[in-house]
């Protein structure tokens, strides 16, 4: 163990170990108190990194429109880090294709492929599991789901079997996101009788596989999602995080599981301080969102980049979901540098008061065509027709019968079409962007000002990951100190963040 020989070389205060802080993989004394090394696969669950294959408890959740690319998620695994492939948006054809490059690039090496609810196109749910067992994917990322289906369950469940040693096994795991307890409970509790019985009757289990079931959650690992970027409750990590783990130990104690099911912490994980408190929460695992956006391996523009770069906490709004639309639900998105947010609203607000195309009033459907479509509303028609022959014909079937679903689908086109503005950097529909994003990108760009990272093209998803770690264990480390009586200041114990190979120095010591 080192001595206290490490003190910040301008500082006349003894105490102030500026050096030891930031050496994790070093144990010191200093004085009375006791600096243990911290390693970063300490920090949370280390069950997540066996369960998953990965060096560190971290993990950058998937982002639609496969903006979390297969550059990102490839950038991550290969950095002993698991990234989840955003499969949601996206036609079946591309995210097959996505998954194969990414099987090809990874070998053995994990990843995760986002299984998003479709409440409005359960087929396509059904379709996007039969492409990823078949493709051989173990493991799906489950978000934005409003109840369990019988897609997300036939995925957890496919391939039940006893082991040798007669333990359970099962090859496909789920890391859900939720942000509701009534929305948990069942991902953290056995998959439910009827669901099972009804996979029986499908031939998608056998009646002993059915009975395996009853003993496992559907999720060993659920990821309690606060105020974040894109579909969210904007609920507090404070709240969520404890809340959620009290219920995982509840109902693992009521149905006997071997272990504990993780609790994961996103939203608003962008800075090393959120990072360490979510661990201090006692979360097993950090989820990044927004800020990977930023990131030059993001499936996202230029231009987007640049404007997240320029964004502050409060640069954000709810705006009306597109997979949602009908149900109300909403999504967080930037609100600096586009007028998306206060246009969907007002495509929401037409919805609600009228019952078909036809009602809107002249002056209304003025604006639409020329401000917001820019095109007449039977042009956004044949489009929208031409779009579900492809993917869901269901759609324009039910259309023809309900005005007021054929409404929904022209206005709702907007909010589709202009998250492909943005992911494409369409300048000439800058101002209809549609850029999910929460107020964790306005606290990352307030930490990395000044330093290399304040320049968009200079972030890429590995350097800030670790950075977010190696900070996150310094601010433990000071914590620590501070419980022991040493006076540690707030400057001292900040983690700037490092490139290059400073940063690969430091963090290679903090993962042997």
């Amino acid at each position: 163990m080192h001595e206290s020989a490490y003190f910040r070389p301008e500082s006349p205060e003894r105490g102030v170990y500026y050096a030891a802080l930031r050496d994790v993989s070093g144990a010191y004394r200093l004085g009375d108190a006791v600096l243990p090394r911290t390693p970063l696969a300490w920090l949370g669950d280390r069950g997540f990194g066996a369960a998953h294959g990965v060096s560190v408890p971290y993990m950058a959740g998937a982002m639609a429109n496969g903006i979390a690319s297969v550059e990102l998620v490839v950038a991550l695994a290969e950095a002993g880090m698991l990234g989840s492939f955003g499969a949601a948006g996206l036609a079946l054809t591309k995210v097959d294709h996505a998954v194969a490059r990414l099987n090809e690039r990874l070998g053995a090496r994990p990843f995760a492929v986002n299984l998003i609810h479709s409440p409005s196109e359960a087929g396509l749910e059904e379709a996007l599991v039969d492409l990823l067992l078949a493709r051989g994917v173990r493991l799906v990322e489950a978000s934005a789901f409003l109840k369990l289906t019988p897609a997300v369950v036939r995925f957890r469940l496919t391939g039940i079997h006893r082991g040798m040693d007669g333990a359970i096994v099962a090859p496909h795991r789920i890391i859900a996101k939720v942000s509701r307890a009534e929305i948990a409970e069942p991902f953290l509790s056995p998959a439910p009788a009827p669901m099972l019985q009804g996979l029986v009757e499908r031939g998608a289990l056998t009646p002993e596989q059915a009975i395996l079931a009853e003993k496992l959650p559907l999720a060993e690992d659920l990821t309690a999602e606060a105020d974040s970027g894109g579909h969210t409750d904007n609920r507090p990590a404070l709240a969520l995080v404890p809340s959620l783990a009290a219920l995982a130990m509840r109902l693992a104690a009521r149905h006997g599981y071997a272990s504990v099911p993780r609790i994961g912490a996103a939203g608003g994980i962008s800075t090393p301080a959120a990072a360490a408190a979510a661990f201090a929460m006692g979360a097993g695992y950090v989820v990044t969102g927004s800020v990977n956006q930023a990131c030059v391996e993001s499936g996202s523009s230029p231009l987007v980049r640049r404007m997240l770069a320029d964004a502050g906490p409060a640069d954000v709004a709810m705006a009306p979901a597109a997979d949602m639309f009908e149900m109300g639900v909403k999504v967080q998105v930037l609100k600096k540098g586009t007028m998306f947010p206060m246009r969907a609203a007002k495509l929401f607000d037409l919805f609600s008061r009228f019952g078909s195309l036809d009602e809107i009033p002249a002056p209304e459907r003025q604006t639409l065509e020329t401000q917001v479509f820019r095109e007449p509303l039977g042009a956004v028609w044949s489009g929208v027709e031409s779009y579900f022959a492809a993917r869901d014909p269901a759609q324009l079937t039910r259309a023809a019968r309900d005005p007021r679903h054929k409404m929904a689908l022209v206005l709702r086109s907007y909010l589709g079409r202009a998250s492909h503005w943005a992911n494409a950097g369409d300048e000439g529909r800058r101002f209809d962007f549609q850029v999910w994003c929460g107020p964790a990108m306005g606290a990352f760009n307030a930490w990395v000002a000044g330093s290399p990272l304040a320049d968009p093209e200079a972030r890429d998803v590995v350097t800030v990951g670790r950075n977010i770690l190696l900070g996150a264990a310094v601010a433990q480390r000071a914590a620590l100190l501070r419980m022991q009586g040493v006076a540690v200041r707030a400057e001292d114990a900040a983690w700037m963040p490092l490139s290059g190979g400073a940063l690969a120095a430091a963090y290679e010591g903090g993962v042997a």
